[in-house]
C-alpha cells in the first residue's frame, strides 16, 4: 500500500458537538450519545463516560472486539458496540476526527441505519483542519474469502473508494440478486447510503429473541424478510438491502483510520469477511512503512537517534526510526535480543521482556516525535503520565517491536502521544503518554 496527500483535501472534524439519543440496536438500553470536535490525527475514539473512570477506546482495528452480527471495540475491560453505524456515518460524511461520549455500552440506534448519525453530523457541520489528509492508495490486489463470499480490494483512481457489492439470498423474495455501484467521497453518502436500515431473515430474528437479544425491536423497526418476502414493513428503495451493506462496509473500513482509495468489489460479504480484509489491509500498511529491518532505509539510524535522545546502555530501546510525519506520528524498531541485561532476572528459564521497558522504548519515540517542536521551544519532555496501559502479549528474544507514536495534542506545556507496539502485525502493548513540556533551568 502506498500513502498518498489526497489532492487539496484537509482532515475534518465537526463544528460544534451534538447530541443524539434513543435505545440499543441490540441491548435496547437508552444511551445518550454526543459527538465533539477531535484535534487533527486522533482519530475517531469512543469515550465511555458511564465508567469510572471513563474509558477511552480508539476506533481502529487493533481494538476490535469479536461479535457475532455486528462491529464491536474493546480496550481492557471497556466495550462499545455496535458501532459500524456510527463509523459508517463519520466516514461518509466525510469526517476524521472525532470524540463520541457514551453513556451506556451501545450506542442509540433501533433500526440500524446510519442516518441517526449523518444527520447529527450534517446539523453540527464540519470544518478543514490544519493537517492533509492521507489516503491508502492500493498497489496490488487483496482478496479474502469465507465460504461462497468474497472482497476483494483492488488498485484503482486516487480521489475515491468505488465499492461495488452484489447483493443475493437466493429464494427470499426480496432479497433476490441486487448490484450496486458507491463512490465514497463523490456520490452522495447522505441521500444514498445513511437511510438505509438494518435487516435479516426471519429464522435469524427469532433466533436472536430466543437468546434473550432485541426483545424491544418489531419488524417495523428493522427490516425483517421471511418465505414469502418482508413482514410488516415497507422499503424505502427496492435496493434498500444492498444500499445497507454497503453502509456496514463503509464502517468496517473505517477502522483502518484512514481514508482508502481504490475499487472494492464484495459479493455477499458481511462483518465477518469485512473485518478480516480490513486486518489484511492494515498487516500491508505495517509492511509497508515499518517492514522487518533491512526492508527500509531508516529516517533515523542510531547514530541520529543518540544525537537525539540523551540515554545510553542499557536504557537505549530505540534502535532506527523509520518514520517521523509532519511531528504528528513516528515510527521505529527496537530488536530484543537475548543479550539484553533484563533477561537476566525477567526470567532466566522463560525470558520475557519486562512490560516497562516496551513502556520506556514507547516513551523514548514519542520522546523524539516531539523533539521538533522542543528544539524550536528550547523545553524539555519531562514524563508526566502513563495511562490506559494495556499488556496484549509476551515479547520474548529474537521479536522486533514496531513501535508506533501518535501525538494526540501538544500545546506549551503539555504533549500527549498515544502509542502501541507490535509484533508481526499483533498488538503487544498499548498506552497513552503524556509529557510536561519544561524549561530545563527550573528542572
Amino acid at each position: 500500500m502506498r500513502r498518498n496527500r489526497m489532492q487539496a483535501s484537509r482532515q475534518r472534524t465537526i463544528k460544534q458537538p451534538v447530541g443524539v439519543e434513543g435505545l440499543g440496536l441490540f441491548s435496547g438500553r437508552p444511551c445518550r450519545m454526543r459527538m465533539a470536535p477531535a484535534p487533527p490525527g486522533s482519530g475517531i475514539v469512543f469515550v465511555r463516560t458511564d465508567l469510572d473512570p471513563p474509558a477511552t477506546i480508539p476506533a481502529d482495528i487493533a481494538h476490535l472486539a469479536p461479535r457475532d452480527r455486528c462491529t464491536s471495540l474493546a480496550c481492557g475491560n471497556a466495550t462499545v458496540e455496535t458501532v459500524e453505524h456510527v463509523l459508517s456515518a463519520a466516514r461518509g460524511m466525510g469526517i476524521d476526527n472525532l470524540t463520541i461520549e457514551v453513556d451506556a455500552p451501545e450506542p442509540p440506534n433501533t433500526d440500524g441505519a446510519a442516518k441517526l448519525f449523518a444527520d447529527a453530523i450534517a446539523g453540527a457541520g464540519s470544518q478543514d483542519q490544519d493537517d492533509n489528509a492521507e489516503a491508502l492508495a492500493l498497489l496490488e490486489p487483496v482478496t479474502v474469502t469465507e465460504g461462497d463470499a468474497v472482497l476483494t480490494a483492488l488498485p484503482g483512481n486516487n480521489d475515491c473508494l468505488d465499492i461495488l457489492y452484489e447483493l443475493d439470498y437466493s429464494g427470499t423474495p426480496g432479497l433476490e440478486r441486487q448490484l450496486l455501484r458507491f463512490r465514497l467521497d463523490k456520490d452522495d453518502y447522505a441521500a444514498q447510503i445513511a437511510p438505509s436500515r438494518t435487516f435479516c431473515l426471519q429464522a435469524e430474528a427469532e433466533q436472536i429473541r430466543a437468546q434473550g437479544v432485541s426483545g424491544h425491536l418489531t419488524e417495523k423497526d428493522t427490516l425483517v424478510f421471511g418465505p414469502d418476502g418482508l413482514i410488516g414493513n415497507k422499503l424505502l428503495c427496492e435496493d434498500e438491502p444492498v444500499r445497507h451493506k454497503i453502509s456496514d462496509l463503509i464502517g468496517d473500513i473505517a477502522l483502518l483510520g484512514r481514508r482508502l482509495t481504490g475499487r472494492i468489489i464484495a459479493c455477499k460479504s458481511g462483518h465477518s469477511l469485512n473485518l478480516k480484509l480490513v486486518k489484511a489491509l492494515a498487516d500491508r500498511l505495517l509492511d509497508a512503512s515499518s517492514g522487518p529491518v533491512g526492508t527500509h532505509e531508516p529516517l533515523l539510524d542510531i547514530e541520529k537517534v543518540m544525537r537525539m535522545l540523551p540515554h545510553r546502555y542499557p536504557f537505549l530501546m530505540i534502535d532506527k526510526v523509520l518514520e517521523i510525519k509532519d511531528d504528528k506520528r513516528a515510527v521505529a524498531v527496537k530488536n530484543v535480543t537475548i543479550n539484553e541485561p533484563f533477561f537476566q532476572g525477567h526470567y532466566p528459564h522463560r525470558p520475557i521482556m519486562p512490560g516497562v521497558m516496551i513502556l520506556e522504548a514507547l516513551a523514548q519515540l514519542s520522546g523524539i516525535l516531539l523533539g521538533r517542536h522542543l528544539a524550536e521551544t528550547g523545553r524539555v519532555a519531562m514524563l508526566l503520565s502513563i495511562d490506559r496501559v494495556k499488556m496484549r502479549r509476551p515479547v520474548r528474544p529474537g521479536d522486533q517491536l514496531i513501535l508506533e507514536a501518535h501525538a494526540v495534542r501538544v500545546r506549551p506545556k503539555i504533549g500527549h502521544c498515544r502509542c502501541r507496539a507490535l509484533v508481526d502485525g499483533e498488538l503487544a502493548a498499548e498506552a497513552e503518554i503524556k509529557f510536561m513540556l519544561a524549561d530545563p533551568d527550573k528542572i
